[in-house]
């Protein structure tokens, strides 16, 4: 229960459309959440999304994820963690 409370009181229940959001649970589930919850962000909105993951998950499980997904997420947003964590950009698709 603590699992679906905090994923529908920190994320919009929009982000996972095409899935039961009620299903969803926090560590069974990182690679949906993770890439999702940032699927959306902007510049401006970003430290209010990444606030949201890292109330849920580590740096390393947030970085992990974002590098093996397969959800489309933008190179903005992995630029955006990378500078977020002090590591080295990487990107999700190479132009």
């Amino acid at each position: 229960m603590r699992n679906k409370h905090l994923i529908s009181s920190l994320l919009p229940k929009h982000l996972f459309w095409d899935m039961n959001y009620d299903l969803l649970d926090i560590d069974r589930d990182q690679d949906i959440i993770i890439p999702r919850a940032l699927y959306m962000t902007t510049p401006s909105t970003f430290h209010l999304d990444i606030d949201k993951l890292e109330s849920l998950y580590t740096s390393d499980q947030i970085i992990s994820v974002l590098k093996t997904t397969r959800e489309l997420i933008s190179n903005e947003v992995c630029e955006l963690v990378a500078n977020r964590y002090s590591i080295a950009v990487f990107r999700r698709f190479s132009l």
